[in-house]
């Protein structure tokens, strides 16, 4: 028996349409249908390019059903309209004034379903003089103030391999369809556009950083960077995350190894201010201290110690077998052959939510099943 969506979730009975394809589309609504909602994937015959890589695919479409329809011909469009009347919100990521010239805009949606929310997920947004042009994820992250913060003593910033420019926006999409699709009191629900651009959403994170170097000539001065605060190689040549970022936690990692590393024995450092000033004598410090013993043994002291440290995963595996990600059930491998782990929903939730209801279906698989509803 398959599990129900979850009675407590404000998105349970909440039927959303999703045309999007590829990452951050459904992405978005791969949250909402964890939560409850009912997402149906709307696909043309020939499917999401996204089923070329199976892992990614169930991992971003589960929960969903599957509906095929070729909206270049009236009858597709017509059976999408009819969907649309019973639907609560339509998700999409066509370029703008694609969807209009199909005959499926917002005027047209909201005359077959006033209370319908559409969200249009777009690189540049709906307006502006990008709204018009191709992009990508590396494209939205190069406009971000992304490259304006660096990231390590050298200034340098490199590209990450996570796709943070669509999954942010994503994020953003998923938040804003979560509100608006409330039950609007006593009025009813307002149906609206809502207008989700990739690139205005990892900007406005990333601004939040570039700002602070507004006016400042050099951005290793403005204090993002830190000496401490970094990756450290042992002796054994693993690596390791330490962010001894408040006063507190780096006099109590002198004052306890100093006894080993009396190059520690120092209060020339005690202050935030002090160590960042000095953020290029206090990395080599540590880098000596770090590549003086192994891993095993750094494990084992820096635990002893209470300090803010954890090991740098640098192979999917070690994912799997972190203590803390299976003590909190992070990941599960779905049921059926050749299955590669998922992340659940990352939130604990009182009342229970169990995220791998149902696996990513096959293409059109509900078809029938949805047109004759």
């Amino acid at each position: 028996m398959t599990p129900s969506p979850p009675n407590w979730s404000a998105l349970t009975g909440k039927r959303v349409l999703d045309l999007s394809r590829l990452l951050p589309g459904p992405y978005a609504t791969s949250l909402l249908a964890d939560l409850g909602a009912d997402v149906i994937k709307v696909e043309p015959p020939t499917g999401d390019p996204l089923r070329m890589a199976p892992a990614l695919f169930d991992a971003l479409n589960r929960n969903k059903r599957s509906v095929t329809l070729d909206l270049r011909t009236d009858e597709g469009r017509e059976a999408f309209l009819r969907l649309a009347r019973t639907a609560d919100a339509v998700v999409e990521s066509h370029r703008p004034g694609v969807l209009d010239s199909m005959g499926l805009g917002f005027e047209t949606l909201h005359t077959a379903n006033p209370h319908l929310v559409l969200c249009s997920l777009t690189g540049y947004g709906q307006s502006g003089p990008y709204a018009d042009k191709p992009g990508h994820e590396l494209n939205f992250l190069g406009l971000s103030g992304f490259y304006a913060v660096p990231g390590s003593l050298d200034g340098d910033v490199n590209r990450p391999g996570v796709r943070i420019g669509d999954m942010v926006g994503a994020l953003h999409a998923a938040l804003a369809l979560a509100a608006a699709l409330g039950d609007g009191g006593e009025g009813g629900r307002q149906g609206q556009h809502i207008d989700v651009s990739l690139s205005d959403s990892i900007s406005a994170w990333c601004s939040l950083f570039a700002f602070q170097q507004l006016d400042i000539e050099d951005p290793l001065t403005a204090g993002l960077v830190m000496g401490d605060n970094a990756l450290f190689t042992t002796a054994d040549g693993q690596r390791l995350s330490l962010a001894t970022f408040e006063d507190k936690f780096w006099r109590q990692l002198r004052d306890d190894l100093a006894t080993d590393f009396p190059e520690l024995d120092t209060d020339a450092y005690d202050r935030r201010g002090a160590r960042t000033a000095a953020k290029t004598e206090v990395n080599a410090l540590l880098t000596k201290v770090f590549a003086a013993r192994d891993y095993a043994w750094w494990e084992q002291r820096l635990d002893a110690i209470g300090a803010p440290w954890a090991p740098v995963v640098s192979r999917p595996a070690e994912l799997l077998a972190d203590p803390h990600a299976v003590a909190r059930g992070l990941f599960a491998r779905p049921a059926g052959p050749d299955t590669v782990p998922q992340a659940r929903f990352p939130v604990g939730f009182g009342a229970g939510l169990d995220t791998f209801r149902a696996q990513a279906p096959g293409l059109g698989e509900h078809t029938q099943e949805l047109l004759t509803e």
